[in-house]
Parts: structure tokens; sequence; C-alpha cells
């Protein structure tokens, strides 16, 4: 079928090109009355507007694109899903891909969106490198880095003080009487990771605890990697009280190989997570979380890109948010 133009909108109104135009784009040349007898011809017609047509005459597109690792992370999703809801309620649409963590891929993207001519980018970075394997792009487009704090790079991002949450996840379990706590799955390659284990080794310090640590080694973090982990671990006698979990989804997976051997949490294991994703609330798990402000950190996500878009801005802006501790049910307290 062929598509209708705003020409053919202008002679089944009997107006001028002119007139069809600037009743879409809300003008006040345009009587209320004919406005909307062109929107209701529109309707009928099943006209939709050329979106690459009215950038050109607009100089935007109201598209920003979304770069993220895996759609598939849980945490990632949430995230996304409410920065897809704060674009919408300020006027715009979202282009989302995917990196799949690998930085040649990263760059196929943010060039894919550099050509699309999307507004501005927000992007959760495929790697620690992502800054310096994108920087002769980025001045190109204004953009925004969530979840990974960059620490002392020129570029804008939001993200929350996972140095301080893994800090106060020791110091809640250290309270519970604590003194053998396993920080379970970091991984390398995360600025994310780094920086909680930073924080984990550091309340250790302080509170005259030995860290204890068995690393992921697996390219990603998710619930399957998780439970494999947790088998390694559970292949030898525990020699501690409590697991602090890098992420809600190794926690999930730990939960289910632990079930499987018959350890009971909490009364045989404390289990602490990070990140607080919509699973770790459910009924029969319960588990007691690090929660990063997801919410806070889509808004503060978008409201800093457009503030860069629509004011011009050159600079950039550091933003670290403070998380907060959820407890539920999966960390006991000891008798002394």
């Amino acid at each position: 079928m062929k598509q209708v133009t705003i020409k053919d909108i202008a002679r089944a109104a009997g107006v001028s090109y002119s007139t069809v135009s600037r009743s879409l784009s809300g003008s006040s040349e345009i009587s209320e009355s004919t406005r909307t007898r062109i929107l209701q011809i529109c309707k009928q017609m099943n006209y939709t507007a050329n979106a690459v047509a009215r950038s050109m005459v607009m100089k935007n597109t109201k598209l920003l694109g979304m770069i993220v690792t895996d759609i598939s992370n849980p945490f990632m999703s949430e995230l996304a899903y409410y920065i897809d809801s704060q674009a919408r309620n300020r006027g715009y649409n979202i282009l989302l891909c995917n990196s799949l963590r690998s930085l040649e891929q990263e760059r196929v993207l943010f060039e894919l969106m550099i050509s699309r001519k999307v507004d501005g980018v927000i992007l959760f970075p495929a790697e620690s490198e992502s800054f310096h394997a994108l920087e002769t792009l980025l001045p190109r487009i204004p953009t925004i880095f969530v979840g990974e704090n960059l620490r002392d790079v020129p570029e804008s991002y939001v993200t929350v003080d996972n140095y301080r949450g893994a800090y106060m996840g020791v110091e809640y379990l250290y309270r519970l009487g604590h003194r053998r706590i396993l920080y379970f799955g970091k991984r390398k390659g995360s600025t994310t990771h780094q920086l909680r284990g930073e924080g984990y080794h550091a309340a250790c310090r302080d509170l005259g605890l030995t860290p204890r640590y068995m690393n992921n080694t697996f390219a990603s973090t998710s619930i399957k990697h998780g439970y494999q982990l947790a088998q390694q671990l559970f292949s030898q006698p525990l020699d501690v009280t409590a697991v602090f979990a890098t992420t809600d989804t190794n926690a999930l997976g730990l939960m289910q190989a632990a079930e499987e051997k018959g350890i009971r949490i909490p009364e045989d294991l404390s289990l602490l997570g990070f990140d607080n994703i919509r699973y770790s609330g459910l009924p029969r798990i319960g588990l007691t979380t690090i929660e990063q402000p997801k919410k806070l950190l889509a808004s503060m996500a978008v409201d800093s890109l457009l503030e860069k878009i629509e004011n011009e801005l050159t600079g950039y802006t550091h933003r670290v948010l403070t998380p907060s501790l959820v407890e539920r049910t999966t960390c006991l307290k000891l008798e002394k």
C-alpha cells in the first residue's frame, strides 16, 4: 500500500501543504477548528508522520539510544524499563541494543546510534575500558554512562556507590555476629565488581576479619553461573557462616544449589545479595540485599542526558547515589 503523505492530507482537506504541517506541529498560527479537522482526516487516512523528515526540519529526532550489556540480566532489564518510562514522560522514545559485553559490538552499536541521528545515548559500558574504546566517538553525540563508576574519566555518568554498599553489607553481617564471611562471585573486567570487592576488603580490614573470596570464573554474572559456582563451594565442607554475594543473581543461584544440597538458609548459612532485583522480594526467596535505587538511577540518567541535549552542555557530571540495606529473611543473628 502507498504511504500517505502530508500532500495527500492537504489534498483531502482542501488546504495547503504548509497548513497541514503547521497543524501537525501545533503551531499557534492555525485555528483549533482547522487543526481538529486535519487531525481527523489524518486518522481516517491512517497517516503516520515521517520521523526522518521531521528530524531534518526540527534538528532532533526525540529518540534516545540505549546500549545495555545484556537485557536478560534482571537488574539491567528493570533499570532499562525505568529509563524507557522516564524518557517517554519527557517526550522521547528509546532505541535499545545489546552489546553482549563486547567492546567491538559496543563500538558498532554506538556508531549505529550516531548514524540513526539519535539525540543522545545512555550507555551501560561493556567493560571498564569502554570509555577509552569509544573516546574518539563520544564528542559526536551527548552520552551518559550508567552503572559503572568511571572515577576520573571526563565523561558524564550516573551510578551507585558500590564501594559503600559492599562495606555496608559486611558491617551488617558483623553486627549479626558473623566473623567468617565469604565474598562470592567477584568477576574480573568489571569496575562495579572491583569497587564492591574493595569495599568488602576495606570493611574486613577495619573490623579485623580475614577476607575470604570465591571469584566468578565465568565471562558474565547470572543465576546460572551463581548456581555453578555454588556447586563448587558446596562440594567441600563449609568453613563460613555467611556469604555476601556480589549480585542478587549470584545469590539466587547459590540458593538453588543450597536447596539441592540440603543446606538451609539462613539456619545453616546466612546469605546477603546486592542490587535488590524484583525476584529477591518474592515470598519464598526473601533475600536480604543491598539495594541500588533503580528508579532514581533511571531518572537521573535521563535528566542528565536531556540537560546535555537541550542545553547543549559540553561539560560532564559525576553522580553517585547511596545504596541502602533491605532486610528480609536470609540472614540470621548468631548467638554469642
